[in-house]
């Protein structure tokens, strides 16, 4: 996401998300500062910019019925809309800070060195979280086979191998490139 649609995005959060539920009567928690909730509310643009105008409206519905509080007027925190948010739509492996972190990381350098890339990125698709150790070893022995079953396949002479196999080896190597790309992100991003 270039700096272009990241600013139309945060006006589009902003226009179909944010003033709706304000316009609803929905107030900051007292726990926050008048500057914290402002804060807040921008930290929300920058990070669901991403969203489209339609699941945008989906979501500014769910929120106004998730609202706290006795009376249901208190916005919901970040964490809460952002949560809800992934149900609806899920970023873009390209506009998502973690994945591009992770893939930077020697962490991420490590999967794609050894082979188990696409399967970390799949347990960052799902659980939008840093791996920690007992969630890396989790995320190694599931490739585990896959990654034997490449090394067994590169051995095979390509007139050898089945269509199968041949179709196997041709989306490992997809998931391979996709995960190779996001680094490539991360290292040119700011």
């Amino acid at each position: 996401m270039d700096a272009k649609d990241q600013a139309e995005g945060e006006k589009r959060v902003r226009a179909l998300l944010i003033e709706p539920l304000l316009r609803r009567g929905l107030v900051k928690s007292g726990k926050l500062t008048k500057a914290r909730f402002e804060e807040m509310l921008v930290d929300v643009e920058k990070r669901l910019a991403y969203m489209s105008a339609s699941n945008l409206a989906a979501l500014e519905e769910q929120m106004a019925a998730l609202a706290g509080g006795e009376a249901k007027d208190i916005f919901p925190t970040s964490n809460r809309i952002r949560q809800e948010a992934l149900k609806i739509q899920k970023p873009d492996d390209r506009a998502s800070p973690l994945m591009r972190a992770v893939f930077k990381h020697p962490i991420g350098q490590g999967a794609l060195t050894e082979g188990w890339a696409p399967e970390l990125l799949d347990e960052l698709r799902d659980n939008r979280v840093w791996p920690g150790t007992y969630v890396l070893g989790r995320v190694r022995d599931e490739a585990r086979g896959a990654i034997l079953r490449l090394d067994r396949l590169r051995r095979i002479a390509p007139a050898d191998l089945t269509d199968a196999e041949r179709r196997w080896l041709a989306a490992r190597e997809q998931q391979m490139e996709e995960c190779r790309r996001i680094a490539d992100l991360a290292g040119t991003a700011a």
